[in-house]
């Protein structure tokens, strides 16, 4: 159905009044501001009516005023600017009135009131009856009519209520509505809240665990370390213990062959000798010191494989075997760890006490060597 304006009225002083009222409806009834006029620290404005309706939706469990148990305040978000409004234990109460935009609503609605100008005189008139306003509203057909339409047009067999009621009552609903979504936003925003915090949260779990996983194996790497610095101590004894022994014995064979070198040289010049007479006062003593330094020529030598160093060679196969199966464990499985680590280190004890042994073998081997020197 199609409407028409009743007048029209001076376009300057309407215009200026349109704009005015803009800026004084209420964002979420989309009514003129009710007095009394509450300012959110956002700087925009609610009906106190409305600023509760929307608070009480974001926090159900809020006791109303009046109530004998404390409450705690709460919060909801602005339907302008989605700015986060916490309040303390009066709720809305507790918010500042707007005096201004009081004020200024009193000086609106004195001057719509005039005769001239005046909005509410601007009456939406019926096309099909020129001096019919548009009173009723159409239930079947869902549209505002006027009543000759429904005594002789063409809503006469249909159900009609006054327009007002309807007016208000669709308006109750859109601001049930708008207060619904308003309230159906703000969970939302709770819930991906809570998401982002959750994501934060596993963030710094991760890191969190990273950092102990990367402290555990950096133990671990000193152990392994520590440990071969030992054994590689172990085995430069051992080295250097055999290489002394044998330098011993070079030393010892070096001696007497430099005595035997003197002892041929010194022989080979007594044949040179052509007096008999001269040959024959020191041939005697030669002799007896060539026999005495042949006896002499088995000095003790190394034994065979003396050199050899296997028996210090380590089986870590097992000890790679159980770091590649290095696997995180749940809550329950800490007191095995803990069993596991003592068994580790008694372990360990065995281990050392297997190098204690290599190291009694190399001394033994060091002291038969050594006997060996004295034969």
């Amino acid at each position: 159905m199609n409407f028409a304006v009743g007048f029209k009225p001076m376009m300057g002083d309407t215009q200026t009044m349109d704009n005015l009222e803009k800026q004084l409806i209420c964002p979420i009834c989309l009514e003129m501001f009710t007095k009394p006029v509450v300012i959110l620290p956002c700087q925009h404005n609610l009906c106190r009516k409305c600023a509760n309706d929307i608070f009480q939706a974001s926090n159900p469990l809020w006791q109303s005023r009046g109530s004998t148990t404390v409450s705690t305040g709460g919060r909801f978000r602005c339907p302008s600017c989605r700015h986060e409004v916490v309040l303390d234990r009066h709720g809305v109460y507790g918010l500042q009135r707007n005096l201004l935009v009081e004020n200024i609503i009193d000086i609106y609605k004195q001057e719509s009131s005039r005769p001239i100008h005046s909005k509410a005189e601007q009456q939406l008139m019926c096309e099909e009856h020129e001096d019919e306003k548009i009173n009723i509203y159409c239930l079947t057909c869902e549209v505002p009519t006027c009543s000759m339409c429904k005594v002789f047009g063409a809503h006469k067999d249909c159900e009609v209520a006054p327009l007002a009621n309807i007016y208000q009552r669709q308006k109750n609903e859109l601001s049930d509505g708008i207060a619904m979504l308003v309230a159906g936003n703000d969970r939302i925003q709770a819930i991906i809240s809570q998401m982002e915090e959750i994501c934060k949260n596993i963030e710094d779990n991760s890191r969190r665990q990273k950092q102990n996983l990367s402290q555990r194996f950096d133990s671990l790497y000193n152990i392994l370390e520590d440990r071969k610095k030992e054994l590689l101590q172990i085995i430069t004894r051992e080295q250097e213990n055999k290489l002394q022994h044998v330098r011993s014995l070079i030393r010892q064979h070096g001696d007497h062959l430099e005595i035997t070198s003197k002892l041929v040289e010194t022989a080979i010049q007594s044949m040179d000798e052509p007096q008999m007479a001269a040959f024959l006062q020191h041939a005697k003593e030669l002799i007896k010191k060539i026999v005495d330094m042949s006896k002499v020529s088995t000095i003790e030598c190394p034994e065979q494989g003396y050199e050899n160093m296997d028996h210090f060679s380590v089986n870590v196969d097992y000890v790679a075997e159980m770091l590649r199966t290095i696997e995180f464990y749940s809550g329950f499985q800490v007191e095995d760890e803990e069993d596991g680590f003592e068994a580790d280190e008694a372990e360990t004890g065995g281990d050392e006490e297997k190098i204690e042994t290599v190291e009694d073998t190399g001394s033994r081997q060091k002291g038969t060597g050594s006997q060996h020197g004295q034969h």
